[in-house]
């Protein structure tokens, strides 16, 4: 059974503070295949300690480095692709043909059109006589679930780098896997300690911790409505920003352009097929 029981704080995989373990199971076969930590407040006021830290000097690099740093992140998940598709199949149950052709590439995906997206991106603008300034809001708190792991991932730490962001990630405790080849690929990426740090661990604990951490300037959720509740009661006390995707399935935007006939039943036969 592999062993995953270290977290990512501040540059370098460490050890949690209070030795606590979780087996992971494959849904598909029912069997339990790895081992991961589970965190404490403790993991994530280290974590949080990092992010804060680090926020200053990344809140100043440029956007060329940012996106490089994004690019190299993809082409990072690219050499690993098969690695990653396994992971996923594993954690959460995803046939391997699915894994290797919309898991990983949807992930990947984020993070090349991000780094695109940024070099083109006006962080400010001009109304009238005002100048609106956009600025990265400070240190970021993820939570993610566990149906597309990677793609709901790569859907928050993307834009967290764009911006300037530094930011730490609890992934679902039950497919935690992909979180951790990720975080191995961005340190080989060369993203500056503190940018980015990875605590494994369960809603009660570190997610609350998380999201009640005076440090932390925003929250972003992805899960239940009954998860997302709670998530918003901790960080109300902070006056956190808090952003939360709830208990949907399969959003679908439809422009004011589009043909509304098509883009319905186009999105009913994509769920459905």
């Amino acid at each position: 059974m592999k062993e995953y029981k270290q977290f990512y704080i501040d540059g370098a995989w460490v050890d949690p503070v209070e030795p606590r373990t979780m087996e992971i199971e494959n849904p598909a076969t029912e069997e339990s295949f790895a081992v991961i930590s589970i965190g404490s407040k403790a993991d994530v006021d280290k974590a949080v300690a990092a992010a804060k830290a680090a926020f200053p000097s990344f809140s100043q690099t440029s956007v060329e480095y940012r996106a490089e740093l994004l690019e190299k992140i993809a082409a990072g998940i690219k050499a690993r692709m098969p690695e990653m598709a396994e992971a996923i199949s594993n954690e959460m149950g995803a046939p391997m043909w699915l894994a290797n052709a919309a898991q990983v590439p949807a992930g990947m995906g984020h993070f090349g059109t991000t780094a695109a997206i940024l070099r083109e991106y006006q962080f400010e603008e001009l109304k009238g006589t005002t100048l609106l300034r956009k600025e990265p809001i400070g240190v970021c708190g993820f939570i993610t679930p566990w149906n597309w792991p990677l793609n709901q991932i790569a859907c928050k730490v993307a834009p967290a780098i764009a911006a300037g962001c530094t930011m730490v990630l609890k992934p679902s405790e039950i497919a935690p896997l992909d979180a951790m080849i990720l975080t191995e690929i961005m340190h080989e990426a060369g993203v500056p300690k503190g940018v980015f740090n990875l605590v494994n661990g369960d809603g009660p604990g570190v997610g609350s911790s998380l999201s009640a951490h005076p440090d932390v300037d925003m929250m972003s959720f992805t899960g239940s409505t009954r998860a997302g509740v709670l998530v918003a009661q901790a960080a109300a006390p902070t006056v956190k920003r808090v952003a939360q995707e709830l208990g949907g399935k399969s959003p679908n935007i439809i422009l004011p352009s589009a043909d509304l006939e098509k883009a319905v039943g186009g999105g009913v036969m994509q769920m459905m097929t």
